[in-house]
């Protein structure tokens, strides 16, 4: 699966947007407004306004971090953050199997990312849950991790059973359209790292990270 799970905000930042998310309860919205066609049938959570300051401010931390990981560059060979908000899914509310539109106005979704607020203990279900071709990954991680797919996975959340799910999603436009692609080249990168960490700079080395460089610049598009 060509996914990414990884520790993005630090202690401070989720609190800082928990803070933010629970300042004022008239600032969120039915969530459904903002799904396709398809999916507004099978989503029912609240999203915070986009215009509002709380959402604002979080979005550019958000977005901030994002662009500052290594890792997460790596991986995704980031053009664009793009239409990232902050949901909240409360007891009975989920979001059923979707795959998320190829485009918003703001740039192509070649991979989504939820970035998880709650404390695990905070509620019960609420699982992003991802299909394979066989069966379903569920991934339910700690406040400030990251859960990065490609956007072309069919994808849903389980319902709450119990308690308050505060998250943060998005997209993100890459400059590799192909998740096949992007994997090939982050395993390629993260190789030649690792050799670099062990036996330092060599010719041979030169001429992997010559042909890493290369290969994104005839698969980008």
């Amino acid at each position: 699966m060509d996914y990414l799970s990884t520790p993005l905000l630090e202690r401070n930042d989720v609190v800082t947007l928990v803070d933010l998310l629970s300042r004022d309860p008239t600032l969120w919205r039915d969530g459904s407004l903002t799904a396709g066609e398809f999916a507004s049938a099978v989503k029912q959570n609240k999203q915070l306004d986009p215009e509002s300051s709380e959402a604002m401010s979080g979005i550019d931390l958000v977005t901030r971090r994002l662009v500052a990981s290594p890792l997460v560059k790596s991986f995704s060979l980031v053009k664009r953050v793009h239409s990232v908000m902050f949901s909240k899914c409360e007891e009975g509310d989920g979001y059923g199997w979707h795959v998320d539109n190829p485009f918003s106005k703001h740039g192509r979704r070649d991979l989504s990312f939820t970035i998880f607020l709650s404390n695990l203990d905070h509620y019960q279900g609420g699982d992003l849950s991802i299909q394979s071709s066989q069966d379903s990954h569920d991934v339910r991680l700690p406040p400030g991790h990251i859960f990065l797919y490609p956007s072309t996975a069919l994808h849903c959340v389980r319902p709450i059973a119990q308690g308050t799910r505060l998250a943060c999603v998005g997209w993100i436009e890459s400059y590799v359209r192909s998740s096949e692609d992007r994997l090939l080249l982050f395993n390629l990168e993260a190789g030649a790292r690792s050799l670099l960490a062990k036996h330092g700079r060599s010719d041979e080395l030169d001429l992997i990270y010559q042909s890493y460089v290369n290969a994104v610049r005839r698969l980008s598009g």
